[in-house]
Parts: C-alpha cells; sequence; structure tokens
C-alpha cells in the first residue's frame, strides 16, 4: 500500500498455516521500485501531518485504535492460522495492538519541550520536540501485529510519516491492521506497506533522503546490518534485538508461583518470544522440587493447532527451520551430558510441531545456555549463591529481559541494580505494558520503544535561543 492506493503486485508469496500447512492467503511481493515509491509518498505526506495540531492527529489515529479493535475476533483468527499462535494469545495480541495507538494518542498530547532559566536580561532559552521525518518501521513474524503496532503507533502520534515492512512468513494480519488505519481516515502516504525481500526493501528506505528513524525488531545479527546500513547517511536507529534470559529461582521463592510463571515465561507463544525466559537457574535446595513440578505441567501440556477447540496449551512453531533448530539445541545438550526431564510428547503430524522438552545436568557452556532458544524447550541449571547466580546470569553478551523469584526484598534491590538487562520481572513472568519502556542492553539493542521515551525516539530536540 504506497501513497492510499492497495495495489496488489503480480508476483505472490503463499502464507501458510504452520498447524497443517494449508493456505490461509497470498501477498504481495514487490522490491526497491515499490520500497523508493512508499518513501516518496510518506515524504510527500510528512510536512502536512507533522503540522497538523496534536488533537488532530490523535483523533485520527483513536479512530483507528477502534476500528482496530473493533475487528479483535477477526484478525485474531486471522493471526492465529498464519503465525500459529493460540487463538486467545492472537486475540489479545490484536487488543495490545489498539492499546498502543490508545497510550501513544495521550502521551502526544501532553506538553513537550521546556522553558529554561535565562541567566542574561536579553535572552530566554526554551527547547522544542519536532517530529524527525520519514521513519521506516520493521517488523518480524512472532509478534507481528503488536510490535508493528507499537512503533506506528510511536511514530504518528510524534508526527512522523512511515514506511513499513512485515515479515512474509506472518504479514496478512498486520496488513488489516493498517487497513484499519487508512479507512479510519490518516492522509494518502502517511502510512505505507511494502511486502518483499528484507534486504532489498531496508536498504531502498534507509537510502531514501527522508527517512530519518529506523525502528527494527528482530535477531542481533540483522540488527548490527540494519545499523550498518543505517551509518551511511546518520539514520537514527531504534533496535531491539535478541534475548537470553536467565529465570532465577532463589531458595525463599514461593515454587507453586514460580513454577506458573515458568510456564507463561517460557512457553507463551510457543516460546518464540525475545523476552522469553531461556535459561532456568535454580538453588540447590530447591533444584529438584522445581524441576519435579515443571517438569510435570509440561508434561500434562496439550499440542495442537492453535484454532483447535479446545484450544491445546501449545501450538506449532513458525515453521520446519525452527522446529529443527531448536531441536539442533536439545540434542547437542544431551549429548553433552545433559537429560531430558520431560517426556517424549506425541505431536501432530504434518506440522511445524516441537514436544515442549525441559533438559537438566547439561554443562553450563552448551548451546542451550548460549543461543537464543525461540522455541518450546529450555534447560535448568544450578547455583549454590546469590553472587554466583548473578554472575551466571550476566555471563551472556545479551541483555534483553530477565526474571527473579524470591520473598527478599533487600535482594529485589540488588537484582535490579547488578542484572545487566532492559527488563526485569519479578516474581511475575510478563513485565512489558504499553507505558513501560522496551528494550535491551549489550547486543540487545538500542533505545526504548512504548512509554514516553518511545515517543521522543521519533522526535527531535530543537534549541531556540531568543534576543530580547
Amino acid at each position: 500500500m504506497v501513497g492510499g492506493v492497495w495495489d496488489r503486485p503480480a508476483d505472490t508469496v503463499p502464507v501458510l498455516d504452520p498447524a497443517d500447512g494449508s493456505l490461509v492467503g497470498e501477498v504481495g511481493r514487490s522490491g526497491a521500485a515499490e520500497a523508493t515509491a512508499a518513501a516518496d509518498a510518506a515524504a510527500a505526506a510528512f510536512p502536512a501531518w507533522a503540522e497538523l495540531p496534536a488533537r488532530g492527529r490523535t483523533d485520527l489515529l483513536l479512530r483507528g485504535a477502534d476500528a482496530i479493535a473493533a475487528r479483535a475476533d477477526e484478525l485474531g483468527l486471522l493471526l492465529a492460522r498464519e503465525a500459529g499462535k493460540r487463538l486467545p494469545e492472537a486475540v489479545a495480541e490484536i487488543g495490545l495492538s489498539a492499546e498502543y495507538f490508545r497510550w501513544f494518542v495521550e502521551e502526544a498530547r501532553r506538553p513537550a519541550g521546556a522553558v529554561h532559566p535565562h541567566e542574561a536580561a536579553d535572552r530566554r532559552h526554551l527547547t522544542l520536540h519536532r517530529p524527525s521525518g520519514v521513519a521506516a518501521c520493521l517488523t518480524p513474524w512472532n509478534f507481528p501485529c503488536s510490535i508493528q503496532a507499537r512503533k506506528l503507533a510511536a511514530a504518528l502520534a510524534a508526527g512522523c510519516t512511515v514506511v513499513a515492512r512485515v515479515s512474509e512468513k506472518a504479514p496478512l494480519a498486520v496488513t488489516e491492521l493498517i487497513r484499519c488505519l487508512v479507512d479510519a481516515g490518516l492522509p494518502p502516504g502517511v502510512v505505507n506497506l511494502v511486502h518483499g525481500p528484507a534486504a532489498e526493501i531496508t536498504d531502498a528506505y534507509l537510502a531514501h533522503p527522508a527517512v530519518r528513524v529506523v525502528s527494527f525488531t528482530g535477531s542481533t545479527p540483522v540488527g548490527a546490518a540494519v545499523m550498518a546500513t543505517a551509518s551511511r547517511r546518520i539514520v537514527r536507529p531504534l533496535l531491539e534485538l535478541g534475548g537470553n534470559a536467565p529465570f532465577i529461582v532463589f531458595e525463599d521463592a514461593d515454587l507453586d508461583r514460580a513454577v506458573g510463571a515458568a510456564m507463561l515465561a517460557k512457553f507463551r507463544n510457543t516460546g518464540q518470544s525475545c523476552i522469553a525466559a531461556n535459561r532456568f537457574l535454580v538453588h540447590d535446595t530447591v533444584h529438584d522440587e522445581f524441576v519435579s513440578r515443571f517438569a510435570a505441567r509440561i508434561d500434562a501440556m496439550t499440542v495442537g493447532a492453535g484454532t483447535a477447540d479446545p484450544v491445546p496449551d501449545l501450538g506449532p512453531c513458525i515453521d520446519d527451520d525452527r522446529v529443527r533448530d531448536v531441536a539442533r539445541l536439545v540434542e547437542d545438550a544431551v549429548e553433552r551430558g545433559g537429560r531430558l526431564a520431560t517426556r517424549a510428547a506425541d505431536v501432530p503430524a504434518g506440522g511445524a510441531f516441537h514436544p515442549p522438552a525441559l533438559v537438566v545436568d547439561a554443562p553450563e557452556d552448551c548451546e542451550l545456555t548460549s543461543t537464543e532458544v525461540f522455541g518450546p524447550a529450555a534447560g535448568v541449571f544450578r547455583f549454590a549463591s546469590e553472587e554466583e547466580a548473578v554472575r551466571r546470569a550476566n555471563a551472556t553478551e545479551m541483555g534483553l529481559a530477565a526474571y527473579a523469584f524470591t520473598r527478599d526484598a533487600d535482594r529485589l534491590w540488588r537484582l535490579g541494580e547488578r542484572l545487566e538487562a532492559g527488563i526485569v520481572g519479578f516474581n511475575h513472568p510478563l513485565p512489558t505494558a504499553v507505558f513501560a519502556p522496551m528494550g535491551g542492553v549489550k547486543q540487545s539493542g538500542l533505545g526504548r520503544e512504548g512509554s514516553d521515551l518511545g515517543l521522543a525516539e521519533f522526535q527531535d530536540v530543537h534549541y531556540v535561543a531568543v534576543g530580547l
């Protein structure tokens, strides 16, 4: 969709349901020429959109949010089919997408800038926040709607226009989400969407002189490539990259609560989440009990299509490649001395399913600890002291999320300062919220999405000195 016109290219790519390989739909496949045209349209629309009073922009975006929410069941079903999500999770993701627009609409209408105390009678000093320009919003397949919405809502509310690209593995629901915005009355060119090869479209976007910000969510290697390309024109990078989250269970933890949280932190979206718990570090004194309870809960899980009735506990991975990658990590851990604490569960034939797996007694340096699993498998590892737990939790180049379970309030303060992660969840498996900053440290990215910080990523600060 370029300049308000929905045009389907002759070249299309099928979108398949990972649960059974059935055809969900098709998406047009474009290239650099279309991406450049999209950036041209966004550049042409930028001056009027940037100068529109905040109330005018936010009224349009609120209409868009209402349109998205009204189609939550329909878009949720489409998302569940194309991405293999459990239907309740998919519908909830559409609702969350609408909430991002509502929150940023409110934030955009709050006062911005400052008048600074002057030091000379003949001068005054102030700062203004102005939209940066055209923003390129590039998103993955695991949460295609909510991640794109988090970027779009902030960029549009800030006064930027947008060129977007979404993963061809799950492009259909997010395309309809953008249709909701256009149908709500966004002017032509304010939002533009091009499907096609990731590198080709990204390069075309970032080469365009009007593109001033690139917001990317995905793997660290691809994020590094995006950052390198952005550096050629000094395009501001906003990067939310890979994770390797530790989940620490101390000796004083409420084990019932910790095990329940572990199920959600590990297996939400079939483990395909950048903030998913990746490594479970459990104190020696409660290790065996935690493993016993956790394994029993995993063994009781049902596996199947996310749209089945009743809804299973675990859906498919996004594709067969993801299944193979998860299987390889489990096999490596077992070959190196680990053992499976869970049974070899049966999974449906004909789909991209991997049984949920828990490995114990694997060596600390196995790939299961050093690689982002991004699937329904995890390892549990022992520790003896808080100092050791922190050291091992931080022993990774990633720093997106971390979790810890303890009743010790003093320990929570210490961990909050010492864990090297942009997001920390204490005694809770879902720390993210629309009003909270989302982002990582180290190799997990730059900048923050969500919160007032997420709005500021799409604005420039202008300092003004006035002589009297």
